[in-house]
């Protein structure tokens, strides 16, 4: 449930016809009134006598007759908004909502006969609206001075009373989302995303790799952004925005976007707090950076939050830096699935507390960073192997990450490490496909299938009954997989890999075999993350064979993509924010 306190207005009978009326694009639906300040007055869309002006002369009745100096901007208007996940209330249960926002905002609270009048009107089926007016029946004004704090409280309780969606207080750790003029204007340019976004993530890559205040505005202008810095009279450096080429303005000024607006991170104070120590030596290779990097991951996800609750703080946020650098310098084969869980873990990165930057942990996830982004970028290849080494290691931490935020009872950090773990457990399995695909030695097809006489019989491609060949690869799985929902993604697969000419049998044996299912929660939907990677680097090397190149190596930089099929089902959605707003030609996922 969300509370939104609207900005004061002054016209009271303005604010009730748009409610009571059609909308803006006739979204409005049976307005009505659910609850007011008496429950005796009309509802001027059920009387033939009372009027929607009869209302608002009512409800500004106490401003008129303030004797001392009257408020200016008199009119106060929360709307209070389900997400469309929860449940349809009913009109007497918004109506406790209402009288609760009012007793929690100060305008009437309970058993308080003087206080303001007040209407809450339904036009929709996810949320009403409250109009009130800021005069007390007393001569007095209210003090709402804690108006938006209290009813986040008062929607806190409801959403356990009515079984809703739990959303969390305000800890001052959220993401600046894109206002809608801003989501507007990027259809109108034809932009995937809005620009805030792709400052975001575009910042984010720059201050996670940066060791210093040059590098980290050399690495903004390298990405593409304009950048302008905020100096003060005695020369030093103060702040930053950036901007977006071609983004402007009605006046045709480009728009720029303090750090501070894009993230609670990313201002410049706490940007430079990232690059305290030393610089780091990295590796000759990158092989030996991914390993060196899971080696410190691993020995950092024991120290995690040891050090109390302001080092544990810092100890998320390197963590965080890691998995978006790694992201950026990734196998382009699991590109997707490790922006994603860099998206996620976000939101896990900042703790509500103050943070604490010196640490055996902190340094070891920010020694790892340093050696990726130079290490792996400057050569552009990467060793899958020792990636996939990696990604175990960053489950590992990211699940450590996730058990520190449940024991500070940070319950929306530890979903969003939840999610970013799963992600990154895709991206593992995604990696054991495509290991398996290049290591891949294919055994004699077999083309025939037994007939009820006896006698063999040719199988055309494609209709291989494919519960068998799950019965012959993975006997010891098999009524669990049957049994599992992600059954029919997995099915699906091995019918496409069927017709790309390989044997689904011998395929699913093979990757089944490169790691161990018992601990999965899900064996096939494990099984369609392989099968994924095995397609992605199949079709890579097919793509660079029959354009007479030498194959893109299996994770690395290459610019080609791997084709997919036409509507073949995905084991997970793509997140908001998938990065295709990029300068030059896209990489492949």
């Amino acid at each position: 449930m969300i509370p939104k306190e609207a900005a004061p207005g002054d016209d009271t009978a303005g604010l009730l016809y748009y409610l009571y009326g059609p909308g803006k694009r006739d979204e409005h639906v049976d307005p009505h009134m659910v609850a007011a300040w008496d429950p005796f007055v009309p509802d001027p869309v059920k009387s033939d006598e009372f009027t929607i002006s009869d209302l608002a002369m009512l409800l500004d009745a106490p401003v008129r007759a303030l004797t001392g100096k009257k408020p200016l901007l008199h009119v106060f208007h929360v709307a209070v908004r389900n997400p469309p996940e929860d449940r349809r209330l009913t009109d007497e249960e918004w109506a406790r909502v209402a009288r609760e926002m009012m007793h929690a905002s100060g305008i009437a609270p309970h058993t308080d006969e003087q206080g303001c009048r007040w209407v809450a009107v339904r036009h929709a089926d996810d949320h009403i609206h409250i109009v009130a007016t800021r005069a007390r029946e007393d001569d007095r004004q209210p003090d709402t001075s804690w108006s938006k704090l209290r009813m986040q409280e008062a929607a806190r309780g409801f959403e356990v009373e009515f079984g809703l969606r739990r959303l969390t207080h305000a800890d001052g750790t959220a993401r600046r989302w894109s206002k809608t003029g801003e989501s507007e204007k990027a259809m109108r340019r034809g932009l995937s995303e809005p620009v805030r976004e792709t400052l975001q993530r575009a910042v984010r890559e720059a201050a996670a790799a940066a060791v210093s205040d040059a590098d980290f505005f050399e690495r903004l202008a390298a990405a593409g952004l304009r950048v302008k810095q905020r100096i003060a009279p005695d020369g030093n450096v103060t702040g930053y925005s950036v901007a977006l080429p071609g983004d402007r303005d009605g006046r045709q000024k480009p728009v720029f976007f303090p750090g501070t607006k894009l993230a609670p991170d990313l201002s410049l104070p706490r940007v430079r707090e990232r690059w305290s120590g030393p610089p780091v030596n990295p590796a000759a290779t990158p092989a030996d950076a991914w390993r060196a990097a899971a080696e410190k991951v691993r020995a950092a996800a024991d120290q995690l939050g040891a050090g109390g609750l302001h080092e544990g703080a810092g100890d998320v946020s390197a963590l965080g830096d890691l998995i978006v650098t790694a992201a950026v310098v990734s196998p382009y084969l699991v590109r997707s699935q490790m922006r994603r869980a860099a998206y996620e873990y976000e939101r896990a990165s900042r703790a509500p507390a103050a943070r604490q930057m010196e640490g055996q942990a902190r340094e070891l996830y920010r020694e790892s960073t340093q050696v990726l982004a130079r290490s792996v970028s400057s050569v552009g290849r990467n060793d899958t192997v020792a990636v996939l080494g990696f990604l175990l290691a960053l489950v590992t931490a990211v699940e450590a990450s996730r058990r520190w935020h449940q024991a500070q009872e940070h319950r929306v950090q530890a979903e969003a490490a939840g999610r970013a773990g799963r992600l990154l457990h895709e991206a593992v399995e995604v990696t054991v496909g495509v290991n398996a695909a290049r290591e891949y030695k294919p055994r004699a097809r077999r083309t025939t299938a037994r007939t009820g006489t006896g006698r063999r019989a040719a199988t055309a491609p494609g209709t291989r009954p494919m519960v068998g060949t799950v019965q012959e690869a993975i006997p010891e799985h098999v009524r669990e997989v049957l049994a599992d929902p992600a059954w029919p993604a997995l099915r699906a697969r091995l019918v496409e890999v069927e017709e790309a000419g390989d044997d689904p049998g011998d395929v699913l044996a093979t990757v089944a075999a490169r790691r161990e299912l018992n601990s999965a929660d899900s064996v096939a939907e494990v099984l369609v993350w392989r099968l994924d990677g095995w397609q992605r680097q199949r079709s890579s090397a097919a793509a660079a064979s029959g354009s007479g190149t030498t194959a893109a190596p299996a994770g690395g930089t290459g610019r080609g993509a791997p084709a997919r099929r036409q509507g073949a089902p995905s084991p997970t959605r793509r997140p908001p924010g998938e990065e295709q707003q990029r300068k030059g030609p896209k990489r492949g996922r």
